[in-house]
């Protein structure tokens, strides 16, 4: 079993000619509300990808909560560990200019309201061997709580480095794995502009200094990893991308699903790194997430 520890948004979507400058008013030509936030984003793609998951976070007492659920209420995720707070739902005010360029304004709402007390409340219900996701957009205090109290229990934790907070480096070394971009590793490893040699050497030291199973995504160079010793790497699809949005999440979600699966790791890093690749094919507000036939004829 899978549970997703994070944060639940609704995303709105505005379009213009062209981004304004400070304190100018410009005229918009759409408009879309999508349902986000990273830790919904991974428990839908997980889903999705055909494992049983529980989504345990917070939505306020609004008008965009039920909307924010839908989409993994309708995917069959179990929503009982979502508590309802007083005050918003967690949103994201985006504003989408003609050339692509983006300001983005976040409004943690009741993801700023998850608690310890959340984060014991979601592994209570966990065994042994189950698997326990976790992102850096709900509260530090809740986040370092979940890993601990997964690691007491001897549950395996995946933790995704983004958004990358201050506390990142130091949340990292408490999970048993570690899937960080090429700028979240870096801050990971203490190093800066890291080439493809020193990004491997700072794996592997690092890896011996915490045992951890690292994984670095790349982009369109595919993923680079390591575990119990040994480096392996994976490589999507050769593509030409329409969208990022969401491919990483996309990943996170695919990897936990077929760990829990029960896929050996070189393969689940391949399902994961396709399915990455095949959200970037669709374009649109909300981020794309393949259904499992979709990368399973893929791979």
């Amino acid at each position: 079993m899978i549970t997703v520890f994070g944060s639940i948004n609704m995303d709105l979507i505005a379009t213009t000619e062209r981004l304004p400058k400070p304190g100018e008013t410009v005229a918009g030509n759409g408009f879309a509300t999508a349902a986000g936030g990273k830790g919904a984003n991974q428990a839908l793609a997980a889903r999705r990808a055909g494992r049983y998951v529980h989504m345990a976070g917070a939505v306020g007492k609004d008008a965009f909560a039920a909307d924010a659920l839908a989409l993994l209420d309708d995917a069959g995720t179990d929503l009982s560990l979502i508590r309802h707070v007083d005050g918003p739902t967690g949103t994201a005010l985006i504003l989408v200019g003609g050339d692509g360029e983006n300001m983005i304004a976040v409004v943690p709402g009741a993801n700023g309201l998850v608690t310890p007390a959340d984060a014991e409340a979601a592994v209570a219900r966990m065994s042994e061997g189950d698997i326990l996701m976790l992102q850096l957009e709900v509260p530090v205090p809740a986040v370092e709580r979940a890993l601990s109290a997964a690691r007491a229990k001897g549950i395996t934790s995946i933790l995704n480095l983004a958004p990358l907070i201050p506390d990142a480096p130091r949340l990292g070394r408490l999970a048993d794995i570690v899937i960080a971009n090429e700028t979240e590793f870096e801050r990971l490893a203490g190093q800066n502009g890291l080439d493809a040699g020193a990004r491997e050497a700072a794996l592997t030291r690092l890896h011996q200094e915490t045992g951890q199973t690292l994984i670095v995504t790349l982009g369109g160079d595919g993923v680079i990893a390591i575990r119990d010793g040994a480096i392996s790497r994976a490589q999507g699809l050769v593509i030409e991308p329409v969208d990022t949005v969401g491919a990483g999440d996309t990943f996170c979600g695919y990897f936990a699903a077929s760990l829990d699966e029960g896929l050996d790791f070189a393969s689940a890093l391949r399902r994961a790194a396709v399915a990455g690749s095949l959200a970037c094919l669709k374009s649109g507000a909300q981020p794309s997430i393949p259904f499992s036939e979709e990368v399973a004829d893929r791979i």
